[in-house]
């Protein structure tokens, strides 16, 4: 089957986005039409996939570029494209050079070896949530101070550098909430800023991942000013950015059906197959993927893709496909055939994959060890949310034990 672009295609996103609800559109969609034309809010018409199968397939073709979908054209859900020279908006063999250099980083033994001060920094966070009181905010004080707390160190940022590049971080993620001339000069003042931390490193090297970036650009042959600069923004903000949105959401969608706290709270051998239930089923992205653009004609499910056209993707949508996992709209905590998609597939797959995992572990771990009575403080429906943001998540969760 070809395109057929006689018939105009729907808008999207199909709606307003609601806490961590997908639109129904999606589920009938991955049933008669897995892949389907949409017109973007920017950039014209894509190819939308829902179906497993059918995204799966598109994640590891390399006739689909990220490069190409840097230019100002491109259909996207975005104001701005992505910029050249960020892991996300490479092909390989650059991405691959690049994913090399920091891949280092993110090895099982160096996240295993963060163990113990993940686990140290969570436990003072419970500490700190039980001398302030009930009710407290988890947000303000778990699911941003673990993984902020972790990927500072990580770059070697003081914690109390930190407002130095959260400021930024929401306007960075924004869709519709903030302009296009905030986003770009949140992308300036976030170059600037490592421009810093590389300099400093330059005159002071310390065993982190800017000194790792800096030596790689002074190799010349392995990175650019540039690829550095946007490659260690890109680690910075998925690092924190990321990882409080899904610490966030979890802790809201367990706590919004007490019975799932409940299971977890009772049996916390749980604890791994929720968080990969937890990954297969919150959508974290409010709408379709970064786009990428085939450079050659490509078959998917007997549909043609055309060189020059934009494809994305809902990968919530292709994590609840009916074809593959059982009861898909069904939360299952004990849920053991699960080959979610949530870290994505192939040459882009989520380098922070056991470093967010290993955050989430611990810090279910360590409210099931001191707080096992906890409860929202107040009515799911009365939970606040952030708006107009690429992730979604809580803007505040008031809990109470």
């Amino acid at each position: 089957m070809t395109a057929d672009h006689t018939t105009e295609a729907p808008t999207y996103p199909f709606g307003p986005v609601n806490k961590l609800d997908l639109h129904p559109r999606y589920a009938e969609l991955r049933r008669t039409e897995p892949i389907t034309r949409v017109r973007m809010p920017y950039g014209g018409e894509a190819w939308l996939i829902t179906g497993y199968t059918e995204l799966k397939q598109f994640l590891a073709d390399r006739r689909f570029s990220s490069l190409r979908a840097t230019e100002p054209d491109t259909a996207r859900v975005t104001p701005l494209p992505l910029r050249k020279g960020n892991l996300l908006s490479m092909d390989p063999p650059e991405h691959t050079r690049i994913r090399r250099v920091v891949a280092g980083a993110f090895t099982k033994r160096r996240i295993d070896a963060l163990a113990p001060r993940i686990k140290e920094v969570v436990h003072e966070q419970l500490d700190a949530m039980a001398k302030h009181g009930a009710p407290v905010d988890a947000v303000e004080y778990l699911a941003v101070p673990v993984p902020v707390t972790m990927i500072c160190e990580l770059f070697g940022i003081s914690y109390e550098d930190r407002d130095r590049f959260r400021q930024f971080s929401d306007i960075f993620v924004a869709t519709s909430g903030a302009p296009p001339e905030e986003i770009e000069r949140s992308r300036n003042e976030l170059e600037a800023y490592l421009g810093e931390l590389a300099e400093q490193r330059r005159r002071e090297p310390r065993e982190d991942l800017v000194t790792t970036l800096l030596e790689a650009f002074e190799q010349k042959d392995r990175l650019s000013e540039t690829e550095m600069l946007r490659t260690g923004i890109g680690i910075l903000m998925a690092g924190h950015e990321t990882s409080l949105s899904m610490i966030a959401n979890v802790l809201y969608l367990l706590l919004a059906q007490p019975e799932l706290w409940a299971q977890l709270r009772d049996d916390p051998r749980l604890v791994h197959s929720t968080i990969e239930e937890m990954l297969r089923v919150i959508p974290l992205r409010s709408v379709g993927s970064f786009p990428r653009v085939a450079i050659e004609d490509v078959e998917i499910a007997g549909v043609t893709i055309r060189a020059g056209e934009t494809v994305v993707f809902q990968r919530a949508s292709a994590d609840r496909d009916e074809r593959i996992f059982d009861n898909p709209e069904e939360i299952d905590l004990t849920r053991s055939h699960n080959p979610h998609l949530g870290f994505g597939h192939g040459a882009h797959h989520c380098l922070g994959a056991s470093i967010a995992r290993l955050e989430l572990q611990l810090v279910l771990e360590g409210l099931i060890e001191r707080f096992p009575q906890l409860r929202l403080a107040v009515p799911a429906d009365e939970v606040p949310w952030k708006p107009g943001l690429i992730a979604r998540c809580p803007s505040a969760l008031p809990v109470e034990w």
